[in-house]
């Protein structure tokens, strides 16, 4: 009993003189980064020392290989799933941008999957906003398959499956109530997107601030990924969106042919109607499942806009639609041939067939969502 004592005190003096080190605003060395990020997913650091740890970090921000080392010390506990077909793709945001917009990334999902995309959507509960991807998706009434069969037969059945974080990434308990408790955004936001389960090599990924696209790009390449458009959306007063956005030029740093290059989205080219950021505000998970609901029924204005242009993007990624890059430049009239693709499958009652389809999907389990 003694030895073990003495090495969870050990394990605490090291943190300790880790934390040291980021309250005296230094970075963190490969080795300490990996010792810390490895000692907070083992359950081995109090809340306390973890809710310093977080906010000095966020108050210093983070750098690049303290990120590497939380998505190393993240991936090697997660619960892959396998089994995923060929291109399948994720939407999905680091959130942390502050705003409460309306959930767009999972309303995005339920079209491409409506458009034969197959996607495998990571997402997680609220922890610094009002409503995560899991919270508006359970108010819907659809369920979150845990075991790796139900998830790939919802996959089968319907062409989109959900992986709740809590579900596949056990050592998110550890962290999970003091990132609630601070309530800002933490490095955990930016792992979230890199550490999907279902191991895609496509996605869409929003991000809060555009400083980070280029290191998600290169995190997701060294991973394996093939195509990825990490993407951040310019919303006045020096904010930024996790997603694209009609507010405003959209940032993107993009991953395609082994080759890694950044552009600019510009709404007012699209052929949709630019809207400021707070036309798409969002509020509690039930009033952000009626809205998506009323979405897929054919409702329009800025919300279906956005995520029309969204999926429109997404559609590219996954190689389907039209190629929307041209000569190193965005080519607007194959993105707006793109968005009307998408349009079309909302309005002919498509994605809410998608949407009915999941929500009657049974999964003989239940939802295990916890945090």
């Amino acid at each position: 009993m003694s030895g073990i004592t003495d090495a969870a005190q050990g394990q605490q003096a090291e943190f300790r003189d880790i934390l040291a080190v980021l309250l005296a605003q230094r970075d963190l060395s490969p080795a300490m980064a990996g010792i810390a990020f490895e000692q907070i997913m083992d359950g081995a650091v109090g809340e306390i020392p973890l809710a310093a740890f977080l906010t000095a970090l966020h108050i210093r921000g983070e750098t690049v290989t303290e990120l590497h080392a939380a998505v190393r010390a993240a991936r090697a506990r997660m619960l892959a799933v396998p089994g995923m077909p060929a291109g399948a793709l994720d939407v999905c945001g680091t959130g942390g941008d502050g705003l409460g917009t309306l959930n767009v990334s999972t309303a995005v999902a339920f079209v491409l999957a409506a458009l034969g995309v197959p996607v495998a959507k990571h997402g997680n509960r609220a922890l610094s906003s009002r409503s995560g991807a899991t919270d508006v998706l359970l108010e819907l009434g659809v369920p979150l398959p845990v075991g790796n069969a139900p998830i790939g037969r919802m996959m089968d059945a319907c062409g989109v499956t959900f992986l709740a974080a809590t579900n596949h990434h056990p050592a998110m308990r550890h962290f999970a109530a003091v990132r609630r408790g601070l309530g800002f955004r933490t490095i955990f936001n930016l792992i979230g997107p890199l550490c999907n389960p279902a191991g895609v090599t496509r996605q869409l990924v929003g991000v809060f601030s555009p400083q980070w696209l280029d290191v998600m790009v290169k995190t997701l390449h060294e991973a394996g990924s093939d195509r990825v458009w990490a993407v951040s959306g310019a919303c006045g007063d020096s904010r930024f969106v996790d997603e694209l956005t009609l507010a405003g030029p959209t940032r993107a740093c993009v991953l395609e042919d082994g080759q890694i290059h950044n552009l600019t989205v510009w709404p007012e080219q699209t052929g949709l109607e630019p809207a400021p950021i707070d036309a798409i505000a969002g509020g509690t998970p039930a009033h952000n499942a009626r809205v998506m609901r009323e979405l897929a029924q054919g409702a329009r204005g800025a919300y279906r806009d956005t995520v029309l242009l969204n999926a429109a993007v997404a559609l590219h990624v996954a190689q389907r639609g039209d190629n929307i890059i041209h000569g190193g430049a965005i080519d607007y009239a194959a993105l707006r041939g793109n968005i009307a693709m998408a349009a079309d499958v909302l309005d002919r009652g498509a994605v809410l067939a998608v949407l009915d389809a999941v929500r009657s999907f049974r999964v003989d389990e239940p939802n295990r969502v916890t945090g």
